[in-house]
């Protein structure tokens, strides 16, 4: 593999400074209807940047589905939110085939799936077939439909919310799926100075802040490929693969979590620690990666890649204690 010099990364920054401004708009018109909220913000911006869903946890009124929202409105393409409920079916995601009595043949009626960002509302709720029938447009970009395959857009973004405390007719999400979701963002409440700021901006039954479109797909394809180019060194490849292992054999690098774990993070998590870092280092407006990058998205991109065994419930330990611990422990270039 050839050398990077110091000058590649600087070509590599130049790119970055020129496709880097309308990241930057987009944060600003996001940020004039969101309060606070950083990490989930910065999240579904890594997401756009990566070409990976995000699953967004959190209780009730922490701004999940206006965030979603705003994002959508703030570039241009299309947007739809589907309502995830117990009675919904694959055909309610994907679409179906529908008989024309005039012309005596059937014709497909695509579904709400089509579209280039989709808010994936309460994903929790709906029941195992229509989670299957959700897991192939993501993982595969396409969907099925009467036996003819249809490719997703570009860009296509899964966002998904679900309520962590309310469990009554939910479906745990199969592990599978979960896997899927580059990140998994978890939603606490504003701060005191943020709420006020809340209660100012939004106590108003009109007038509400109208969101401006700052952004075409055609600037993402672009930024994504600025975000590929990114330089990440070999002791940072070697730390994210040590920080994954890590998380499977916690003894091996002395990390005091081994009976936490039931099973460790999968190589899907080393590829989106990555290019979630790549990212990162994208929306702070460098060429190359820093070790700090890699522990920022870290929670994000482990959390819900993760089995705690009944220890950890008991000692009453999250995902979050143990990818901590791992930060913690793992030797850092």
């Amino acid at each position: 593999m050839p050398t990077i010099t110091q000058q590649d990364i600087g070509a590599i920054e130049q790119q970055v400074k020129q496709a880097h401004p309308p990241f930057a708009a987009l944060t600003q018109e996001l940020g004039r209807v969101i309060v606070g909220q950083h990490e989930l913000l910065e999240g579904l911006l890594i997401g756009l940047l990566c070409n990976g869903h995000v699953l967004i946890e959190g209780v009730p009124g922490l701004a999940k589905t206006t965030a979603v929202a705003t994002l959508a409105a703030a570039v241009r393409t299309t947007f739809h939110r589907i309502q995830f409920t117990p009675d919904l079916l694959p055909s309610d995601l994907v679409g179906t085939m529908v008989y024309s009595p005039a012309s005596h043949e059937f014709s497909v009626k695509k579904g709400p799936i089509f579209a280039n960002i989709v808010l994936a509302d309460e994903i929790n709720r709906a029941p195992a077939k229509v989670q299957s029938a959700l897991l192939e447009a993501m993982q595969e970009r396409q969907v099925t439909i009467g036996g003819e395959t249809f490719r997703m857009d570009d860009p296509f973004l899964v966002l998904a919310t679900q309520n962590p405390i309310e469990q009554e007719g939910t479906y745990p999400l199969p592990e599978a799926q979960v896997d899927r979701f580059l990140l998994k963002l978890v939603i606490t409440y504003p701060t005191r100075t943020e709420e006020r700021q809340i209660l100012d901006r939004m106590s108003k039954t009109t007038a509400r802040v109208q969101v401006r479109p700052v952004m075409d797909p055609a600037q993402i394809r672009t930024a994504r490929e600025v975000v590929d180019a990114i330089h990440v060194d070999d002791s940072i490849k070697d730390y994210i693969v040590s920080l994954v292992c890590a998380s499977r054999d916690p003894g091996a690098f002395k990390v005091p979590v081994k009976d936490l774990v039931q099973y460790g993070a999968s190589p899907r998590a080393t590829i989106a620690l990555a290019q979630a870092a790549r990212a990162k280092a994208f929306l702070d407006g460098r060429g190359f990666v820093v070790p700090q990058d890699v522990k920022d998205v870290a929670p994000a991109v482990m959390r819900h890649r993760l089995g705690l065994s009944y220890e950890a419930e008991a000692l009453e330990k999250s995902s979050d204690d143990v990818v901590r611990a791992l930060l913690e422990h793992v030797p850092v270039p």
